[in-house]
């Protein structure tokens, strides 16, 4: 990848260096036995107010692991010594709903002050977000630390854009030791939710600079997002990224062999050929996407940067320390 190599390169050596920490099932059954009911409780309550959030929250699994590992730096607030990953470009106006975050953490706090990490929390969250909207449910490896900074620049570099191709994403999901598979399982996770019409009016009216629209949307599909995200109009409405977003299941795969994916960077995923043969089995074997689906996920959640960590009390800023631990570090 021309883009970022020696960036991804580092990031790749310093996790091979470190050694991963010790990830493991049932990680807090002794320490915060209800943790992992405390999370689901939460993530219920907040489908249940506003189905949207717990599609919002599963994306942070990715957008926080990608970028330096799960450790929730995504999750930390700008300060005047640092620039935050909210606001890089693939997450701002695009992430939301960080306060179920926080009222899980709140909840944590109660029950175990001090105990679960709030990278914890975006792996079983992102997690019970599959579970609670018709996915399957799987047991996830925690241990993890809440790392001690951000980088925007980082975010900026790594995370790909919706209008990423199949050949870019699959080089930068083998930089990180993820399959072909591994990508087209994980890009499933657009199963539920919605985008904005921003992230598509390139290929609605300007499709690699042509001045038309890009030939692999389905013409009935085209006139309908036409009316939706109309050349002009307000690019911040949203569209559901598949036929059921509320639902998680393959119609997503499904509506990408109709012409009917809403990112370009879905779409591409059935015009490539290295993917194209996933998109048709998971289209029509649903348990198939759900088994690879789990295992890209276990995969991605135990990137790690090796870098030293904690665990929050907040999960938007880093705990206060004495000045001598901080000249420590």
């Amino acid at each position: 990848m021309s883009v970022f190599p020696g960036l991804l390169f580092l990031l790749l050596v310093t996790m091979a260096a470190a050694g991963p920490l010790r990830l493991r099932p049932g990680f807090y059954s002794e320490t915060c036995p209800p943790a992992e009911f405390i999370v689901r409780d939460v993530m219920r309550k907040a489908m249940i107010r506003e189905p949207r959030s717990v599609a919002s929250v599963m994306r942070f699994q990715f957008h926080d692991c990608f970028v330096n590992g799960c450790d929730a730096s995504l999750l930390l607030d700008d300060t005047p010594n640092m620039l935050g990953e909210k606001l890089a470009l693939s997450n701002i106006n695009s992430l939301r709903s960080f306060e179920v975050v926080d009222e899980v953490k709140e909840a944590l706090e109660k029950a175990c002050p001090g105990i679960v990490s709030c990278a914890d929390i975006i792996i079983m969250a992102a997690r019970d977000a599959v579970a609670l909207t018709g996915g399957p449910d799987w047991v996830v490896r925690l241990g993890r630390k809440d790392s001690l900074t951000a980088s925007q620049e980082d975010s900026n570099n790594i995370m790909p854009s919706p209008r990423a191709n199949a050949s870019f994403l699959i080089d930068l999901f083998w930089q990180f030791n993820l399959s072909v598979k591994d990508l087209v399982a994980l890009s499933g996770s657009h199963s539920v939710g919605k985008a904005r019409c921003f992230s598509i009016m390139f290929r609605l009216y300007n499709q690699s600079g042509s001045g038309k629209p890009d030939p692999a949307i389905e013409p009935g599909f085209r006139e309908k997002l036409d009316k939706l995200c109309p050349l002009g109009g307000d690019e911040n409405v949203t569209g559901a990224l598949d036929a059921t977003p509320r639902l998680f299941d393959n119609q997503y795969f499904k509506d990408l062999v109709a012409g009917r994916g809403f990112l370009n960077s879905d779409q591409t995923l059935f015009t490539f050929p290295q993917t194209r043969k996933y998109v048709k089995l998971f289209s029509y074997d649903q348990n198939e996407f759900f088994k690879a689906f789990i295992k890209g996920m276990l995969k991605m959640g135990d990137l790690q940067s090796g870098k030293p960590g904690e665990i929050r009390t907040n999960c938007r800023v880093v705990n206060s320390r004495p000045v001598d631990v901080l000249l420590e570090s």
